[in-house]
């Protein structure tokens, strides 16, 4: 190996170096490396390290490699060239931290507007919130993964800029205007997900932490007459604790009852659940013998089979201890909904025992505050040996649970890389964002990242436009694509035959195959019924993504016309309800007191000739400014009311030199629990980053406030353009 000097694989160069085998051990171990670039790493890493006596498999998957690893010494592999320019990982998603162990699959959630401005009213509050706050951005993306948890297609960042080519811009969903003077500079937002941190503010002002992983002693159940944990032989537990960590070759343990009683049967039940949570059990007789047979509830053939288990038993639950256990959840990259299943996954409970205030964003580590109903601390904290990416802590006990919109805001640390600003443009930027505040646009997640817009959909949705709905949702689409979906498109494109259409999704779960499978059903003349078939939180988030685009499109043409201060005809809240300001009183008032409405029913418009504009482009979608209301309940308008400007609060900032591109810039809160050092900065690292931090209310989008920071479109488009033009 001395004279090797280097791999190209997928068009990025390597080299071989003698210390931890950074990129291929996280591209092999990640179910998201794409089965093509997995395969190229396989063969390169056998080609080149014959010593290492890799097995002879053909783009192994992740259950092959994760036991290949664990048997020989991690050197000597391939990263990326040290000498080289900095560079992404292909792989999607591997940044690894403070986690351990296991992983789980995704699953995707939309959640209700918390109170900041007046709630929509069609049916219930607005259900999209900012990816800030951590909704995923269009339902219409959840991947499906194959049997080796790979997704399908877009496996490289080639592909992936490929799709970005046709993806939206600022200028396309009405986000036009600054409100500061100062010039604007490059960066590279979320190049890695530990670049956005995310902290919630709980209703009674506090920033949630983790900060404690103790079990409170209240929280520990009624002692039983053998304690649990002497169940167990020392072998039996060692075998369970294996099998619980997927290190069990087996696949189960089994345990004999000496003492064949119910009694008996029942304690080893109740003591493998609860000391080893994600393990099921059962009872198996051989020849003659009772056999407690314990296996993995998320475990392959075992996970289609287990049924969710019933609410605890009341009795079992004191009587002076709260109903709701209430935790903070520390997650990495995933978002909440998916940390949810998980964790009713291994507690084999439904996801609907478990409450919060607000969904947070995917890529980014967030804190948040969880409450369960009737889940002891102690069963909570033996998660976290056996979960990856997620911490639980902070645990105490409540009588009641949390409601969504209870929070007063979220706190943001966002670091953003490579930026080419000088300390003088960096301070008038975040100075004029702590004085003056930032346009409170909805953000580029809130109308999708596909070459057909969720508002277009939404468009077509309330002009009753039922064939362009299926149309926008199910017709080929411009740009690379997932494979999968690309041949279910062609395939419907060709013979409308939506049964020939779904065999070509290998998982029905996305928006498509929802949608697919309602028109297998009921046909293509009930599409409004076949359309049902999505979640309706899915469904109104297109009609919401037309209110957003109105909103974004009149509140830079608001700017344009007055700019930054109040006039006669703008539309201020007393008490929830708008006025209209005359001349005088817009002497009185300030623009961070105007709101603009979101088109509906139970708003008005504002006087002037902006307000005017509303009719004018509603007109030219074909919908009716006085009429609102749709003949499915679930999508007529009712409105809602939105300022227009924002202003954060507890903004600070500084410019940090860095040397590693791969290094986190900010010490989290598991790093600070585990006594880990905080980041050392070089003064004369190469590469410059602008740390900020600072507190939003509820429904307003971060990525806005760094916008205004940065002036520069922050769409998926830009940022990856950015992200290739640095890494050539």
């Amino acid at each position: 190996m001395g004279g090797f000097q280097g791999v190209t694989i997928s068009g990025v160069k390597y080299t071989w170096v003698g210390n931890l085998a950074y990129f291929i051990v996280r591209s092999l171990l990640n179910p998201c490396t794409s089965r093509s670039i997995r395969n190229s790493l396989w063969v390169a890493l056998r080609y080149h390290t014959p010593h290492l006596r890799t097995p002879d498999i053909r783009a192994p998957g992740v259950c092959q490699i994760h036991s290949f690893f664990f048997k020989v010494p991690i050197s000597n592999l391939l990263i990326p060239m040290a000498d080289a320019e900095p560079m992404l990982v292909p792989a999607p998603g591997g940044e690894k931290r403070a986690c351990h162990a296991l992983e789980e699959e995704e699953v995707d959630h939309s959640t209700k507007r918390p109170r900041v401005q007046k709630e929509e009213k069609n049916g219930g509050p607005s259900h999209k919130l900012s990816q800030d706050e951590g909704e995923e951005p269009e339902g219409e993306e959840t991947e499906p993964l194959d049997e080796d948890g790979e997704g399908e297609g877009l496996g490289s960042g080639e592909a992936f800029a490929e799709m970005m080519k046709h993806g939206l811009t600022e200028l396309d969903v009405g986000i036009l205007k600054f409100v500061s003077e100062h010039q604007g500079f490059s960066g590279i937002l979320k190049e890695r997900y530990s670049d956005f941190v995310v902290h919630e503010i709980n209703k009674e002002g506090k920033t949630v932490r983790l900060d404690d992983l103790s079990v409170p002693e209240e929280a520990e159940e009624a002692p039983v007459e053998q304690p649990e944990s002497q169940v167990f032989t020392e072998e039996q537990n060692q075998q369970l604790e294996q099998l619980q960590l997927f290190k069990n070759k087996e696949g189960n343990v089994s345990i004999e009852v000496a003492d064949d009683t119910k009694e008996k049967r029942t304690l080893v039940h109740k003591a493998v659940k609860t000391l080893y949570p994600g393990l099921e059990t059962k009872t198996e007789e051989r020849e003659g013998k009772k056999f407690i047979v314990a296996y993995h509830a998320a475990g392959q053939k075992a996970l289609a089979e287990v049924k969710e288990a019933a609410a605890p038993r009341k009795h079992s639950w004191p009587k002076s201890r709260g109903a709701f256990c209430h935790f903070v959840l520390y997650k990495e990259n995933r978002d909440t909904m998916e940390a949810i299943n998980v964790l009713s996954k291994f507690l084999r409970m439904r996801p609907n025992v478990f409450s919060y205030m607000g969904t947070k964003d995917k890529r980014a580590i967030t804190v948040q505050e969880i409450a369960v109903l009737k889940i002891t601390a102690e069963r909570l904290s033996h998660l976290n040996k056996c979960l990856n990416n997620f911490k639980l802590g902070n645990f105490c006990y409540k009588k009641h649970p949390l409601k969504l919109g209870e929070l007063q805001g979220n706190h943001f640390t966002v670091v953003i890389r490579n930026i080419t600003g000088t300390e003088e443009q960096v301070q008038q930027a975040m100075s004029s964002l702590r004085e003056t505040g930032f346009i409170n646009y909805y953000g580029m997640q809130r109308f999708g990242t596909t070459a057909v817009p969720t508002h277009q959909v939404g468009k077509a949705i309330l002009q009753d436009n039922w064939k362009e709905v299926i149309d926008l949702i199910l017709k080929p689409r411009p740009g690379a694509e997932k494979g999968y979906l690309v041949k279910c498109r062609e395939e419907w494109a060709q013979s409308q035959d939506p049964e020939a259409a779904l065999k070509k999704l290998p998982v029905k779960r996305c928006v498509e195959g929802q949608l697919l499978r309602g028109l297998s059903m009921y046909g293509k003349k009930n599409i409004i019924t076949a359309f049902a078939m999505i979640p309706r939180n899915n469904r109104l988030m297109y009609i919401h993504s037309y209110q957003s685009f109105m909103w974004n499109t009149m509140v830079s043409r608001r700017i344009e016309a007055f700019g930054l201060k109040a006039v006669e005809g703008d539309l201020v809240l007393r008490g929830g309800t708008a006025f209209v300001l005359s001349a005088a009183e817009a002497e009185t008032h300030s623009i961070q007191d105007v709101v603009m409405p979101l088109p509906g029913f139970d708003v008005i418009y504002p006087t002037h000739h902006v307000g005017k504009g509303y009719r004018e482009m509603l007109s030219a979608d074909n919908l009716d400014i006085d009429n609102m209301r749709h003949r499915v309940r679930d999508y007529s308008l009712a409105g809602a009311y939105r300022r227009i400007l924002i202003k954060p609060s507890d903004v600070s900032w500084e410019v940090i030199n860095y040397e590693d591109p791969r290094v986190s810039l900010v010490h989290t809160d598991v790093e600070k629990l585990e006594d880990q050092p905080p980041p050392v900065f070089n003064k004369e690292g190469k590469y410059r980053a602008l740390r900020m931090e600072f507190s939003l209310p509820p429904s307003t989008y971060a990525t806005m406030a760094i916008r205004e920071v940065l002036k520069m479109d922050t769409s998926i488009k830009n940022q990856t353009q950015l992200n290739t033009t640095w890494l050539n």
